[in-house]
């Protein structure tokens, strides 16, 4: 504990120096963690496969291309956003001119997940940077490899009194959490948040929750089967479904269902063949605790394609089970994993209701030709983000705000979005000493009226 609390000291010295606040400097930063990213690729590359067996495409693809892009933009943006907003005055306090300035938290503690272990560490450390913060970066212990890399890297090619990585377990994380930053991260379970939060609340730390949920996938009866099928698959089974925004179960119209899952199918060994185990593209479980779980949520007399598992290669087939109902054990929690329940639905209302009846999602996916029926689910049901005829690929999209909605989290991060959750907005009102208005002050007498006459 002693050398965590002097880690952050170091930290705090740092950024009162105020050597974090000038945008040259920021940029500079993050031209850095570019460099770092377009140095050692290979490195992270070989160490995500090492924890995950994930495929050099999907490395890229979901983890550091994003970063990388990130990057790029908050670099072209960032001298618009630290300027001051100017806003309007109001008659009360004329006359006056009115800002909003931009200014860092201080000291940002990021507690990333294993799931993504290069994307969900360093694109909230872009928003730290970009908001001129310091950042003591907490990896998942989960993710031993890539973590470690992380952590040489990071030591490499910044001062720690700046950022710095912390590696360790749960105990390393509650450790940290006692201390007082002045700003907290979070990517993880809902369960874990809820303990972040409390932490948060000793210090009355401002934070932000990326949580999770059973993002629902709902698929009507005017969508391109063949598309939506190979949009799902894609999206369900990259990183062998250990994606918080991956579609956790479909809601199918009853007329189309069959059809659809029989897509899936052709859909799965299209992409990973009829063995997918064999296939170089197929990510394995992150570890033996997740893969027991995982295998336990499969029922066999469900199973239409997939169930196949390899306890000694944490491997567990894409797997889609059908005719689920809601008091199934895989409908319980947010699955994290390769299995896709199929159920289905009768009347656009029910389907509402039967989502509305859940948690509010983290992602809501819609496929449908129908723009009414596009529409109603969007207005209708609360979710964090989403997409309509697609699964996951909004999370490309940095100029879409990412965060979720009650027990999926708050706050959003990704683009400017990412600077404005590190940064704290300040209020200014700046007035000239002529005129003084004399309404104002006391006696008051005989002044209702006039008062009454501007503020209405």
């Amino acid at each position: 504990m002693a050398a965590y609390s002097e880690q952050l000291d170091q930290q705090r010295r740092y950024f009162s120096s105020g050597a974090t606040r000038p945008v040259s400097f920021r940029k500079t930063q993050l031209k850095t963690l570019r460099q770092l990213l377009i140095d050692h690729e290979k490195q992270l590359i070989e160490a995500v496969h090492a924890d995950f067996k994930k495929p050099p495409f999907e490395t890229y693809g979901t983890e550091i291309g994003i970063v990388r892009t990130e990057l790029g933009y908050a670099l072209k943006h960032l001298e618009e956003w630290v300027k001051p907003q100017t806003v309007s005055s109001t008659l009360v306090n004329f006359p006056s001119k009115n800002y909003i300035i931009t200014e860092p938290y201080g000291n940002a503690l990021i507690i990333a997940p294993w799931n993504y272990p290069v994307q969900l560490a360093l694109l909230p450390l872009v928003g730290a940077i970009s908001a001129g913060n310091t950042a003591l970066v907490k990896p998942s212990e989960l993710t031993p490899a890539t973590s470690e890399v992380l952590k040489q890297l990071i030591g490499h090619y910044f001062d720690p009194s700046y950022i710095h990585v912390e590696l360790g377990g749960v105990e390393t994380s509650q450790a940290l959490l006692n201390l007082p930053f002045n700003y907290i991260f979070f990517t993880g379970s809902t369960r874990v948040g809820k303990l972040v939060m409390k932490a948060a609340a000793e210090h009355l730390t401002p934070l932000t929750l990326e949580l999770g949920g059973k993002s629902p996938c709902i698929i009507d009866e005017t969508a391109n089967l063949e598309i939506t099928a190979k949009r799902i698959v894609w999206g369900k089974f990259v990183n062998a479904g250990q994606t918080c925004v991956a579609p956790d179960y479909l809601l199918v119209h009853r007329s189309v269902k069959d059809r659809l899952v029989q897509q899936l199918i052709l859909a799965i060994e299209a992409l990973y063949g009829t063995d997918p185990s064999l296939s170089p593209d197929y990510p394995r479980i992150v570890n033996q605790g997740h893969f027991d779980r995982l295998a336990a949520l499969i029922d066999p007399e469900k199973v239409v394609i997939g169930g196949h598992t390899k306890a000694d290669e944490c491997y567990i087939a894409p797997t889609v089970l059908d005719h689920v109902t809601w008091d199934d054990r895989v409908m319980e929690d947010e699955i994290f994993g390769p299995i896709l329940p199929v159920m289905s639905y009768e009347q656009l209302d029910e389907c509402i209701q039967m989502v509305n009846a859940q948690p509010r999602p983290l992602a809501l996916y819609v496929f449908s030709n129908d723009s009414r029926t596009q529409d109603r689910l969007t207005e209708e049901i609360s979710f964090g983000g989403g997409a309509i005829n697609d699964t996951i690929a909004q999370l490309g999209n940095h100029h879409l705000g990412f965060g979720g909605v009650g027990a999926s989290g708050f706050g959003s991060y990704h683009g400017k979005a990412s600077f404005d959750s590190f940064s704290h907005r300040k209020s200014v009102m700046k007035k000239p000493f002529w005129p003084d208005v004399p309404v104002r002050y006391a006696p008051y007498e005989g002044k209702m009226g006039i008062i009454k006459s501007i503020m209405k």
